[in-house]
């Protein structure tokens, strides 16, 4: 099947490491034009550029890094097919725990960035003949849990901003989807939880005791992680031509999960 992504230009948040990297990589494969974003230069240092088309800079958290990436990408890039906000936070914590700046932290970095990024990057979206924008949410953003009330409020808020930007975007062509993960087996993911294991007696890998993990932490008929190839496989059809019909829907990568714990 031809996704049609050859010499679109993607700009993928948060994409120096981790999901949001194999996310960058799969749509370079495919011939896109990419460019990866990182909070600073030093998350450069050690990413291989040559499948990439650029990099911007800049600190999404903030109103002032926000701005900075905005004018790096328009200032070097005349065109932008698909936008995905990968780019996120998670901080624990408890409502009874939580402050002021904590609740606005995980606002700014889960959704403001988000709105701004979309808002100020739609001209050259709309002039695209596949003009997708790609959000990167969470199951937890309508099955939330106790714990971290602050992250999941986010998440639901964003869940809530890609419908209503779809709306917004009525008549334009663009499409604006959410693609929800549950647990993902980054490499932070695999060191938390095979320390789990072990002190569990599950076992002394990730492999001998993810089925227990899944049980126990991600229940799911498939009994296991998500891997980052399963979200980027995800984002990368919404990104296609054939996925033009799709618009305003949460798709959650998660096998199935029966409950979130």
């Amino acid at each position: 099947m031809d996704f049609l992504l050859e010499d679109k230009t993607v700009l993928v948040s948060g994409s120096y490491r981790g999901t949001g990297f194999t996310i960058a990589q799969q749509f370079a494969h495919l011939g896109a034009k990419v460019i990866i974003h990182a909070h600073t230069s030093d998350q450069l240092a050690d990413v291989d550029l040559k499948p990439f088309a650029g990099a911007v800079i800049g600190d999404l958290g903030t109103a002032e890094g926000i701005e900075a990436v905005i004018e790096q990408y328009k200032r070097d890039y005349s065109t932008l097919d698909v936008l995905v906000n990968n780019y996120g936070i998670a901080m624990g914590g408890n409502l009874d725990s939580l402050s002021y700046e904590d609740w606005h932290t995980l606002y700014d970095h889960n959704l403001v960035s988000v709105a701004q990024l979309s808002q100020h990057l739609l001209p050259l979206l709309k002039a695209s003949s596949q003009g997708r924008i790609i959000n990167l949410g969470t199951i937890g953003s309508t099955r939330p849990n106790a714990r971290m009330p602050h992250y999941y409020a986010a998440k639901g808020a964003l869940a809530n901003f890609t419908v209503s930007l779809a709306k917004t975007l009525k008549g334009t062509g663009i499409t604006v989807n959410l693609v929800s993960p549950g647990l993902i087996r980054t490499a932070e993911v695999e060191a938390r939880f095979t320390e789990t294991a072990r002190k569990r007696g599950w076992g002394e890998t990730f492999e001998e005791a993810e089925s227990k993990l899944t049980e126990a932490y991600f229940d799911n008929p498939m009994e296991r992680f998500a891997t980052r190839e399963d979200v980027a496989a995800a984002v990368i059809f919404l990104a296609s031509a054939q996925a033009g019909f799709i618009n305003a829907q949460n798709i959650r990568v998660d096998g199935g999960a029966l409950d979130i714990v």
